[in-house]
């Protein structure tokens, strides 16, 4: 055997990833860990699956689990737009440790023994596109030494760095593993959707959702409204349901996305301004919600849409929207509607370790489909 011994750092680093490709390139069956952490803060989503490639991808979720966050982190994380760039940092490396306690645990309860890599979207910090600004916690390279895998994450800079939005990112993932689907609709803190067009993928954000109806429901100290119920007891408020449809957002035509910081700056400010009760806050956000989906949904000549995300248990939302539209809404299991975009990181995750593309052009405005994210090795 002949040893070559690789003083150069930067040189031994190529090898090793030079090698890395080589290696999952050749594969056709992979199993990870996807991990994801959405903007509702319902908590941190795991989901262990093993993809395959033999013909077209094809899927199978072994295990999932939602870890709910503390009072702290959720805290924590409601407040990170207002918090310094020094803070931020600070928090970040507490979020990786954080991140790899949860992975480390999801890994030994159930008895994980076959792992090809973690793929982690982190939590969104900044969502400043048009800033050229964009920033995942919990992307640290320390993640990977402290579970001595190999981790993909921190996946929405190099698209921003194109010029692109840097989301949404799952419609790659909807085009490769959902494609019997017109369309794929996610509810979570913001509703996005995704569907093909004349041969190519288009995907943008619609609006918020759970990211304000969970934080009116939790001022009566409640995580969220259960099935919808209370919203469906509120009226109406005319003029404020106007105003939101009137946002300058919605007259923008995609690529375009939505960050946490538009949401603080200006839709929270507009509805406490009418000093509404909650159920009425509530029925008259439902009712926005509905009429931009529906919006979106009757332009596009669809007859299948798929919907996923924590939205889809509110059956009155559910309601309000298929009152408005013509296609046939598909609910999937509960597997998917709750863990579709922690699947669909996993994917991003592998088709990166194939050096191939995971990020559309045609979906973030980049200047280029590529392949993104960053790759860390134990």
């Amino acid at each position: 055997m002949i040893k070559i011994e690789v003083k150069d750092s930067s040189l031994l680093a190529f090898f090793q990833y030079e090698f890395l490709f080589l290696h999952y390139m050749m594969k056709t069956e992979y199993n990870v860990i996807g991990v994801m952490s959405g903007t509702s803060l319902d908590g941190v989503d795991l989901v262990y699956v093993t993809f395959n490639s033999d013909t077209e991808w094809e899927f199978d979720i072994h295990f999932t689990e939602t870890v709910t966050y503390t009072d702290s982190w959720l805290n924590s994380l409601k407040e990170l737009t207002s918090f310094s760039l020094e803070r931020i940092q600070q928090i970040d490396i507490d979020y990786t440790n954080y991140l790899a306690e949860i992975i480390w645990k999801f890994i030994v309860t159930n008895n994980i023994k076959k792992i090809d890599a973690i793929c982690s979207h982190g939590h969104t910090a900044l969502h400043q596109p048009e800033n050229d600004i964009t920033y995942q916690i919990g992307n640290l390279p320390q993640i990977a030494k402290l579970l001595k895998l190999p981790v993909v994450c921190d996946f929405r800079v190099q698209d921003v760095e194109f010029g692109g939005q840097g989301a949404p990112l799952v419609p790659i993932g909807d085009q490769l593993l959902f494609a019997k689907f017109d369309s794929c609709l996610n509810l979570g803190g913001f509703a996005n959707i995704s569907f093909e067009h004349n041969g190519i993928r288009l995907a943008f954000d619609i609006c918020p959702v759970n990211i304000v109806l969970n934080y009116y429901m939790r001022q009566i100290g409640l995580s969220y409204d259960h099935n919808g119920d209370l919203g469906a007891t509120g009226q109406i408020n005319k003029d404020l349901l106007k105003k939101l449809n009137d946002l300058s957002f919605y007259s923008k035509e995609p690529p375009k996305s939505l960050g946490l910081e538009w949401v603080i700056n200006v839709v929270l400010p507009l509805i406490d301004d009418y000093r509404l009760s909650i159920k009425d806050v509530l029925r008259t956000f439902i009712e926005h919600t509905a009429i931009q989906i529906s919006k979106i949904l009757n332009i596009i000549p669809l007859s299948s849409v798929l919907i996923t995300g924590g939205g889809v248990y509110n059956s009155f939302l559910i309601q309000r929207i298929q009152s408005r539209t013509n296609g046939v809404v598909v609910i999937p299991s509960n597997e998917i509607i709750e863990y579709k975009e922690a699947l669909i990181f996993g994917l991003l995750g592998v088709l990166k370790l194939r050096n191939e593309i995971n990020c559309l052009s045609s979906v973030t405005g980049a200047v280029k489909d590529h392949s993104s994210g960053k790759i860390y090795l134990p």
